[in-house]
């Protein structure tokens, strides 16, 4: 079986749990992940408790195995740490990874079985969490909500239609074509799920989650909605929000730790306006007003004005900029031209010396000409 099976893990208390226990409860979530797959309610049942099956019924998964990594005894039986990774069939290019904290309980022929499977300590939840898992499949998205009807997913769905070939045209079609949209009940529940604090998102209609580009296989990516924020959008602002985050979705392999955050945030806010016949003041208000009142930016906003946490202003006149820097490429270069410039930026790798070669090799134009450039732009189109 391999030499880690020469060695006891320690559990709490000083008690030692064998590497056979830990073997059989490997086995016990392999049996479990095998019926979840197979929709084998029955066989699922065998190893444990149900709730996670009903939850999940509706999920279409391709995959979805546990690894342990860690078992510790209990009065009652045990726990145990796992990784979970999972695919939604026909939407995953690559796995979502989960950590796991079940709770185990032993019967009296020395079985094991599982009494709970939840997100292990500081990991986000996953959407069954929060309830049981509504699916509406459009012709380009999965809409997956939780505790809600699908009456109320096909409007997400239709908005995530129409901004797939939108993205598609600006972009190009050298990606997955496809988006996974998460609906939690609520802006808490929206947060739970990345881990972190509600008040991070008050006020964001959406977030796209997903790692970022390079390693060479698709991320599994998914759009999450904070129904709050959402709901006090019109339709047109809500088709900016989605086309937008599917921009983030299209363009994560050509998206690095070398793309700065006014290009990316600035680029998936341009194809989200195309077409909206919206103008550069409705769209910046707040940079317009620092226009109007002479106080234009002297720089490209910087990574740090994007941080959700920042005065609600600040961070609103980052995407402006960010925005109206790509809108400014697209007229003056074109279309094409920006889509290369992103791409250039994103291949460079590192951060240093990235958005000066793109500018110079795509744009042919320089750091200082550029900002000089944008900050005119700025003047002319909101002054």
């Amino acid at each position: 079986m391999g030499l880690a099976l020469l060695l006891p893990l320690a559990g709490c208390g000083g008690h030692t749990v064998t590497d056979s226990a830990r073997a059989e409860v490997q086995r016990l979530l392999d049996r479990r992940a095998a019926a979840l797959l197979g929709h084998d309610e029955t066989a699922y049942g065998a190893t444990g408790t149900r709730t996670e099956y009903t939850r999940l019924r509706a999920l279409p998964l391709s995959s979805w195995s546990y690894r342990v990594t860690t078992l510790r005894r209990t009065p009652s039986g045990a726990t145990a740490d796992a990784d979970l990774r999972y695919r939604v069939a026909g939407y995953d290019g690559g796995p979502v990874d989960a950590r796991r904290t079940l709770t185990l309980g032993r019967a009296a022929d020395g079985h094991w079985y599982v009494t709970a499977d939840k997100p292990a300590r500081k990991a986000g939840q996953q959407l069954w969490d929060q309830g049981t898992v509504t699916a509406v499949k459009g012709a380009h998205s999965l809409v997956l909500g939780a505790g809600g009807s699908a009456a109320g997913l096909r409007p997400y769905a239709r908005l995530a239609d129409r901004a797939v070939p939108a993205v598609s045209g600006a972009w190009g079609r050298h990606w997955s074509r496809r988006i996974v949209v998460l609906v939690p009940p609520s802006l808490e529940g929206m947060a739970a799920l990345l881990g972190s604090p509600a008040a991070d998102y008050r006020g964001i209609a959406a977030v796209t989650t997903g790692e970022s580009g390079g390693s060479g296989r698709s991320p599994a990516d998914r759009v999450l909605v904070n129904p709050e924020a959402y709901a006090v959008l019109g339709d047109a602002g809500k088709q900016v929000v989605l086309t937008h985050e599917t921009t983030h979705v299209a363009t994560r392999a050509d998206t690095t730790a070398a793309t700065p955050l006014w290009l990316s945030e600035g680029y998936a806010d341009w194809i989200g306006y195309l077409g909206t016949g919206r103008t550069p003041a409705e769209i910046a208000p707040e940079l317009a007003r620092t226009v109007r009142d002479g106080e234009a930016p002297e720089a490209l906003p910087g990574d740090e004005a994007f941080a959700f946490t920042r005065e609600p202003s600040r961070l609103a006149r980052a995407y402006e900029g960010g925005w109206l820097a790509c809108r400014m490429i697209a007229e003056r270069w074109g279309a094409d031209r920006l889509a290369a410039f992103y791409r250039a930026v994103g291949a460079h790798g590192k951060r240093a010396g990235a958005v000066r070669e793109a500018l110079e090799k795509v744009l042919g134009t320089t750091p200082g000409e550029f900002t000089t450039r944008w900050r005119d732009y700025i003047t002319t189109r909101l002054g």
